[in-house]
């Protein structure tokens, strides 16, 4: 008794669904949500052609130096990077000494402790620190951006959809939202008269909402001077802290590389070896089917016997 209540309080709750999935879908149909700006003026990620991209990608060290440098100089005084620390530096070709210089003279001193009064301090960075937070918490950081607060930039590649791309993207892409049309042709102000750019805000279609409260921070060519010499254009610059923060979120992107070539090889080999082996050890084997059913001789003789028997022809 208690299976069939059971069955049919299941079934109720089936047909509920069921009902709620035809009238939500009939109703979406005939009322579809209204357009907004976001969803038609909203551009997906340029390609920004980084070394790094595709399964046999590979960081370019002096690409690498260079991203760091721009964040060194232009990102660092808003944005942290509190996954990553002065050591891992050496990945990008710096020695020893220069990891060290660069720890010692980083701009944004380490919290501590003073151990004679027990009260804060701040320190030189070590190598073995990870980078410290331009901010000394999330209120003081809201405090001076308008209440908006920068995103640790260490997997910020990683948290965003095609994130190198998106990064690269995000900082070349402001505009003036004047007169800005979409690919369709369609001017923004025209087709949504609301949906001009608060004060405080910076317009850039590839942003999710349209509106960013972090001003360009790529005003100019050459806002960098790099120390190997590269022309420092907005567009260079953009794409070299995009590759740095493609490194960032994931230092071991090469040998993750080289580890999957490697097994893909081995699972190559090892299929082949197993089809041979398979082929070699059933080459001289035949298949034995014995007949069953009433094709089988033996059933077939008792079934003509009986049929002569009963008198039933064929």
């Amino acid at each position: 008794m208690a299976r069939i209540i059971g069955f049919f309080v299941g079934l109720g709750f089936v047909g509920v669904l069921l009902f709620s999935l035809v009238v939500n879908g009939l109703d979406y149909f005939r009322n579809p949500p209204e357009p907004t700006a976001a969803h038609e003026f909203h551009k997906h990620p340029r390609d920004a052609e980084l070394p790094s991209a595709g399964m046999m990608g590979k960081f370019d060290r002096a690409q690498l130096q260079r991203g760091f440098q721009v964040y060194k100089e232009v990102c660092s005084a808003c944005h942290s990077l509190k996954y990553v620390s002065f050591y891992q530096l050496h990945d990008l070709g710096y020695s020893e000494a220069e990891v060290k210089a660069i720890a010692n003279q980083w701009a944004t001193e380490v919290p501590t402790v003073n151990p004679d009064t027990g009260e804060p301090a701040t320190r030189k960075a070590l190598v073995s620190d990870r980078f410290p937070s331009p901010y000394a918490n999330e209120t003081a950081a809201r405090a001076a951006n308008n209440n908006a607060l920068p995103p640790d930039l260490s997997l910020i590649t990683e948290a965003r959809e095609d994130g190198p791309n998106y990064v690269y993207s995000l900082i070349t892409g402001y505009a003036d939202q004047a007169g800005y049309k979409n690919d369709k042709g369609e001017e923004l102000l025209k087709k949504f008269p609301d949906a001009a750019t608060p004060q405080g805000l910076y317009f850039n279609p590839y942003f999710a909402n349209l509106n960013i409260a972090m001003p360009p921070p790529l005003a100019a060519d050459g806002q960098v001077t790099y120390a190997d010499g590269t022309v420092a254009t907005k567009d260079q610059m953009a794409k070299d802290i995009a590759a740095f923060l493609t490194w960032t979120a994931e230092p071991t992107l090469e040998r993750r590389h080289s580890a999957g070539w490697a097994v893909l090889l081995f699972l190559a080999i090892a299929t082949g070896l197993a089809y041979l082996s398979y082929r070699n050890i059933w080459a001289e084997a035949k298949r034995k089917v014995a007949p069953r059913g009433p094709l089988d001789p033996e059933n077939k003789a008792h079934m003509d016997a009986a049929k002569a028997e009963s008198g039933i022809a064929g």
